[in-house]
């Protein structure tokens, strides 16, 4: 699918853009990500496009969620490439702004995220998730969108998000999009870029694991054989070194007691530089196949 797709870098072109279209009646679906763009972003188009009149995706690594000594200057770019395949896959309007446009000041107010924030990725990355609710908090309220839709993968995020916009009277609604994989099972994501070819390899060994954990959990075996069998299998076919692995309730990530309708087992794991991570969600009635 090939549309006229408008490119703009300034929050009032783009309000302007979408207020005309919001007064014709339009319904805006929205997709923000942090560009190097793969299949699993052109699936969250592909969603946005079937329920709404106005696809807007929004690229913006934002510098706000990165920590000292993390990645931001190494994350992928490439702008060209991204404003290609967003207008193949049928977005009408890509917002690109830069640092300065979205952040052109500063007067010290901060958003903190909750108990959610201090589990799985988030243990290890203080302040992560306050930048991922500040840029979201001002993308929801320049986009101001109908329905806005994220990958299942970042399912942490995912569950924050949701928690923010339901306690906070976010007008959008939050969709959740599947988890896109390579054909060996491998999630989708712009870092596996970064692997090397011995790495790349080896990283679907993640997924694996997780399944077995899947198993073990319909099994009624305990949460603690279950992360142990995980991380287990993980080292033992790769080189890859454990950040964590967890089974959670979700989307409140607490401790899993039984209690809840869904439970998250979710893992992270660095091969050489590179950062993966991954997961699968669960319920009393067996492995859901949002994950898969």
């Amino acid at each position: 699918m090939t549309i006229e797709m408008t490119v703009v870098h300034s929050i009032e072109a783009l309000q302007g853009m979408l207020d005309r279209n919001k007064r014709e009646g339009r319904k805006v679906g929205f997709v923000p990500t942090m560009g190097f763009l793969h299949e699993g972003h052109m699936t969250l188009v592909k969603q946005a496009r079937e329920h709404n009149d106005i696809v807007v995706m929004s690229i913006f690594v934002n510098p706000a969620q990165f920590g000292p000594g993390e990645d931001f200057e190494a994350y992928p770019r490439d702008a060209k490439r991204d404003a290609s395949l967003a207008k193949e896959a049928g977005v009408d309007i890509l917002f690109m702004p830069t640092p300065e446009e979205m952040y052109p000041l500063d007067g010290g107010v901060r958003i903190l995220p909750g108990p959610q924030s201090k589990v799985l990725c988030g243990a290890s990355r203080p302040g992560h998730f306050d930048g991922v609710l500040k840029v979201v908090l001002k993308l929801f309220n320049i986009v101001d969108p109908d329905r806005s839709y994220f990958g299942m993968k970042d399912a942490q995020q995912l569950a924050i998000i949701e928690t923010f916009v339901r306690d906070y009277n976010l007008r959008t609604s939050i969709e959740r999009v599947p988890i896109v994989r390579d054909q060996d099972g491998l999630a989708k994501s712009s870092r596996n870029v970064n692997l090397t070819e011995m790495e790349r390899a080896e990283a679907p060994v993640i997924q694996q694991a997780l399944k077995k954990g899947a198993l073990l959990f319909n099994k009624g075996v305990s949460v603690d054989e279950i992360e142990q069998e995980i991380a287990a299998f993980i080292t033992e076919n790769s080189s890859g070194i454990m950040d964590y692995v967890s089974l959670l309730s979700y989307p409140a990530l607490t401790e899993w007691d039984g209690s809840s309708d869904e439970a998250i087992l979710a893992c992270a794991v660095k091969f050489g530089k590179t950062r993966l991570i991954d997961n699968t969600i669960m319920s009393t009635k067996g492995w859901l196949t949002c994950s898969e």
